[in-house]
């Protein structure tokens, strides 16, 4: 299941952050005292307090021989399993680095920004606002450093850095869930390509092979219908050693209508061709929908929006 996990500075709305996401998503934030409760329910409150204040104390033993952290760690991974959640905090980042479902996300703020919040929201002085954050970003740099091995604020154990300084809260809440969104979206290709035999494809960028492929690009943009370019391969012969010889990597995948489209604007024994993989791929991959879009229907959809930005253009062109 989807799992966000968030890392925070001290005055950087993290929390306001977190708690913004939760309710758009109806997930569960989970924050350091619940997890206390719900992983931890038999510890006492010396050992509430250690878990509190010193770091090491995770690494002890809890039960059965182990620690704390082992503790927290596996059931982290058995929640990532069965629910979607929000994790606010403890490394979790780190605990759910390996995990393909996660998205790890950092708050940030320039440090003037935090001081300001800061001093308004303890109603402190500017030096003892300076001492406070000092002082939690020493201890929680300490926390990740000496549980996890690893320094909190390198940019490279996160999906997404957001800097509150810049953005709102609302509007690092947009970015997460379009990063979730299309994170969902390529974790769902990859996983469904293992299932049925195929080849995931997908790329960081992607690189068409002729201007016809990129016009389409242009239209489906105009059209606002979210596409990937070629995000499979699908084999549909191959020899007695088991090595394919023949596949099929549609052009686009088109994710609102579960559909993928190859386009055809060359000459007719390259639609001959590609009917014949076309043909193949239904009768090997049950409930792959696939169409292709031949040179006639291209020319006329494009000729239709060019020219145009948005259908809507040509709606309101009409009253």
């Amino acid at each position: 299941m989807p799992i966000i996990t968030i890392s925070r500075q001290m005055g950087s709305l993290g929390e306001e952050v977190a708690s913004a996401l939760s309710s758009k998503l109806g997930w569960e934030l989970l924050t350091r005292d619940l997890l206390m409760d719900r992983f931890f329910p038999e510890i006492n409150a010396e050992q509430r307090s250690h878990l509190a204040e010193s770091a090491k104390f995770y690494l002890s033993e809890y039960k059965d021989g182990k620690s704390f952290k082992d503790v927290l760690s596996d059931s982290l991974l058995k929640l990532s399993e069965k629910d979607s959640a929000i994790l606010l905090g403890f490394g979790s980042q780190i605990l759910l680095s390996d995990n393909s479902n996660a998205i790890h996300v950092r708050i940030i703020a320039p440090d003037a920004v935090r001081l300001t919040r800061i001093c308004k929201q303890f109603h402190l002085a500017e030096e003892a606002a300076r001492e406070l954050l000092a002082s939690r970003d020493r201890k929680h740099k300490r926390f990740v450093s000496h549980v996890f091995g690893a320094d909190s604020s390198s940019e490279e154990l996160y999906h997404l850095v957001l800097n509150t300084g810049l953005l709102s809260v609302d509007e690092c809440v947009a970015a997460i869930l379009s990063t979730v969104k299309e994170h969902s979206l390529r974790s769902r290709i990859t996983s469904e390509t293992k299932k049925e035999g195929s080849k995931d494809h997908q790329k960081s960028l992607p690189v068409f092979k002729n201007p016809s492929e990129a016009e389409f690009a242009r239209i489906l943009d105009m059209y606002q219908i979210e596409w990937r370019y070629e995000p499979k391969t699908f084999p549909v012969e191959w020899d007695s050693e088991g090595n394919v010889t023949l596949a099929f990597s549609p052009d686009f995948y088109l994710t609102r209508f579960d559909t993928y489209l190859e386009l055809t604007t060359m000459n007719q024994k390259y639609v001959n061709k590609k009917n014949r993989k076309l043909k193949k791929v239904r009768e090997l991959y049950p409930g792959i929908h696939i169409k292709i879009v031949y040179k006639k229907d291209f020319l006329e959809l494009a000729e239709r929006l060019r020219g145009s930005a948005f259908p809507a253009d040509e709606e309101n062109a009409d009253k």
